[in-house]
């Protein structure tokens, strides 16, 4: 029996890949660049042990363990070897390489491969200007508290980088922390032992400038200067930290001891060994270009990264300006057109439009809700194909003013066209089957609607279902998202989504752009879109609350935000011409299409920066810095929640979970986005998800109805007629720049 294969969807193949890739460009940035451990200091004064043979710390600074018994090399008198340890720096090492060259002396860099990797013109230049190359290991760590295989590490990847910048190798090794012979320990010992074993020659210190301690340049030339004619190697620093006084007191040290008859040589020049660098292998010279070609990757691309955090740094702070100006005054001007005695009064009837497709957990409370209100009303329901017995409901329930018109399964936007053709006002109304309104939810909707040319009015949907943890956190971004950012939209006049929970449209404006396209998965964003294009002035009214039912698991979450967030993707791209129209158009793209690029799509993409660098700086950056910069955020964060919460007199005690929802919600929603851009990007169709209901709206304050009255129920059975364009006469602005067609780009969005 043949068994089917799970083969993953090349969408998820892609973020895996690229998850992988970020992954590994990171952790490899963060091992050359890390800030920890590289603190280019000297040795701890631990003193030797008994185990260490007196020959060896009574010997020369030079230790040759590459034979039986351990063999130590002294330099001759008068000579000395100036040997720079933790570079190269771009900073530092070319100022120390100028001076040496001035005073016609050369040295001995004992570079980290972390440096050499990033650095490798500056690799080059130490071996053009005479000077020669050790190693210091690749991280700086310290080599006695270290496996044998993970010294071997550290020496091999030093070798690499230094093979791929010079096309030579070196035998000369210098351990981090390491100091004169006489300090050495038991464990160093093991070090050096080991290190001799790999075919390396120990190279320490017979004097200490003591620079890592920045005690001014006189200092450093004290401790410099040998107290006798006993030669030795001088251990000064070009990295690892502010090396001006190493500098100053390298122009002056130099002159000073050639005065005195010293003698300058390389570590391997001034014991009598052969040079310490010689050809490398093709093996080594191609695995360190691999190196070097990878660290220059990681560190351009975390560069590129870095300043996608400023982005995102600025995108936020932009954001909360834009509430705190914006938001407060559309708010303050709402309010003061409410309290204006001399405001026309809209009380014509309208139309209330409910598509449904088995919905029949809502759909009673939901058209008992809409009957309750204040305004008059006549209420369709176009039952959409439903399977689970929703017209019945409907049709049991007998409520006057209502019309239910059934039809076959055509989806959301074929509903809504039937509802459209059937309506008997101007003005309509249209609501999710899964929706409740307050009773004076329509009336402060359409009031609006006195002015010719408002075409669209947004509501003010709320999550009624708030008892789950998925549903608060909804309930935030509802609060300090979508609302906040439709107050920002009316205030400039480019409103991109009248939710399809709650919304108003003038029947003329809607014949106008040809009623509701079935282009996008996100057909009230498209419509918004479209009315905008055509010059017609779509506002917001807070006061207008819809409660709608919001996911309850993070399955139906996803499930619902991947079609949300691909129905914006197909919208933006069908309106992408608006960016270059004139008026209305051109208005709605330079202005409403670029807000939804930067704190829809780019802050939202990018917005991921902020975990994924706490992350990174815990690790490799200073812990201290990063979680402060980490908690400016979160702080901006809170503070933008607190000020939307207070605009719509939403208590405050679900805050709490806002840095849990930043921690965990929010990462869905990054998912979410990268999947719908990655479904664009490789031009898979993603069809209509039902989401599963429950009808708990135990949050909302909306009314039940009336009582059930003597049956006025229309049924309709037969074909519908969707709405056309230029079928009536209305109202409203001219059309200028209306959409065209949508135009599906390459590989992307196929009917």
């Amino acid at each position: 029996m043949s068994r089917s294969r799970h083969v993953p969807k090349p969408s998820w193949v892609l973020v895996l890949v690229a998850f992988l890739t970020f992954g590994s460009i990171l952790l490899l940035n963060g091992v050359v660049n890390a800030e920890f451990g590289n603190d280019a200091e000297g040795a701890g004064e631990r003193g030797p042990d008994a185990a260490i043979p007196a020959v060896v710390t009574e010997g020369g600074s030079v230790l040759d363990a590459t034979h039986d018994p351990v063999r130590t090399i002294s330099y001759p008198a008068k000579t000395i070897a100036l040997s720079f340890d933790d570079g190269p720096d771009p900073l530092w090492t070319p100022q120390i390489l100028a001076v040496l060259k001035k005073h016609q002396v050369p040295g001995t860099f004992f570079v980290l491969g972390s440096q050499a990797a990033q650095y490798p013109q500056l690799v080059r230049d130490i071996r053009a200007q005479g000077s020669e190359i050790g190693l210091h290991t690749f991280t700086h760590p310290d080599l006695s508290r270290l496996s044998e295989s993970r010294v071997e590490r550290e020496l091999t990847l030093t070798q690499f980088a230094v093979a791929g910048a010079t096309g030579e190798i070196t035998y000369l090794v210098r351990p981090p922390y390491s100091s004169r012979v006489d300090a050495l320990d038991d464990e160093d010992y093991d070090v050096v032992q080991g290190l001799g074993k790999a075919g390396y020659i120990t190279a320490l210190t017979d004097f200490d400038s003591r620079d890592w301690e920045r005690k001014g340049v006189e200092s450093i030339v004290r401790a410099s200067t040998p107290r006798d004619d006993a030669g030795g190697s001088l251990l000064l620093h070009d990295a690892g930290g502010e090396r001006s006084q190493t500098v100053a007191a390298l122009d002056r040290l130099i002159p000073q001891l050639k005065a005195q008859g010293w003698t300058f040589a390389t570590t391997s020049g001034a014991v009598g060994l052969p040079s310490a660098n010689h050809r490398a292998t093709t093996f080594d010279v191609v695995a360190g270009n691999v190196l070097l070609a990878a660290t220059a990757f990681s560190t351009g691309a975390v560069r590129v990264l870095e300043w996608c955090l400023l982005i995102v740094g600025g995108l936020v702070v932009l954001r909360l300006l834009l509430m705190l100006v914006v938001a407060g005054r559309q708010k303050r001007r709402t309010e003061r057109q409410a309290r204006d005695p001399n405001r026309p009064v809209y009380t014509r009837p309208v139309s209330v439009i409910v598509p449904a497709y088995n919905e029949k957990e809502c759909i009673e409370q939901t058209v008992r809700s809409i009957a309750a209100g204040d305004h008059p009303v006549e209420i369709i329901v176009v039952d959409d194909g439903s399977t689970d017995g929703t017209s019945d409901i409907v049709e049991r329930m007998a409520m006057p003013n209502v019309r239910l018109i059934r039809q076959p399964n055509s989806g959301k936007p074929a509903a809504l066209n039937t509802g459209i053709a059937a309506a008997r006002h101007e003005v309509i109304v249209m609501v999710d089957g899964d929706t409740v309104f307050e009773t004076s939810t329509v009336r402060l909707l359409v009031q609006d609607m006195v002015d010719p040319q408002v075409g669209a009015v947004a509501g003010n949907a709320k999550v009624a279902n708030r008892n789950s943890l998925v549903a608060k956190w909804q309930h935030i971004e509802y609060v300090m998202g979508f609302n906040l950012d439709r107050r920002v939209y009316d205030e400039w006049r480019c409103m991109a989504t009248v939710p399809g929970a709650i919304g108003a449209f003038r029947k003329s404006a809607l014949r106008q752009v040809g009623g509701v396209s079935e282009d996008t998965l996100a057909e009230d964003t498209d419509l918004t879109m479209a009315l905008s294009r055509a010059g017609w002035r779509i506002t917001y009214v807070e006061g207008s609350r819809a409660w709608t039912e919001a996911p309850g698991t993070f399955a139906e979450l996803w499930r619902q935000r991947y079609r949300w967030s691909y129905g914006t993707i197909q919208s933006m791209w069908k309106h992408r011409s608006a960016v270059t129209a004139k008026g209305a158009s051109g208005h709605f793209g330079r202005v409403g299409l670029l807000n939804i690029a930067l704190f829809q799509v780019l802050l939202p993409l990018l917005a991921p920066l902020v975990d994924v660098f706490l992350i990174y700086g815990l690790f490799f950056l200073d812990p201290w810095v990063t979680l402060a910069a980490w908690g400016a955020v979160q702080v901006i964060q809170l503070l933008s929640a607190v000020y939307a919460f207070r605009l719509e007199k939403e208590k405050l005690g679900v805050l709490w979970l806002l840095p849990l929802q930043q921690i965990v919600y929010r990462q869905l929603m990054y998912a979410v986005l990268i999947r719908s851009m990655v479904t664009a990007i490789t031009g898979i169709r993603l069809r209509w998800q039902k989401l599963r209901r429950t009808g708990d709206f135990g949050g909302a304050p909306a009314a039940v109805g009336p009582k059930p009255l003597p049956p006025s129920v229309e049924v309709y059975t037969g074909a519908f007629q969707a709405v056309r364009p230029g079928g009536a006469q209305g109202a409203g602005p001219a059309r200028t720049g209306a959409p065209p067609r949508a135009v599906t780009p390459p590989g992307s969005f196929r009917r």
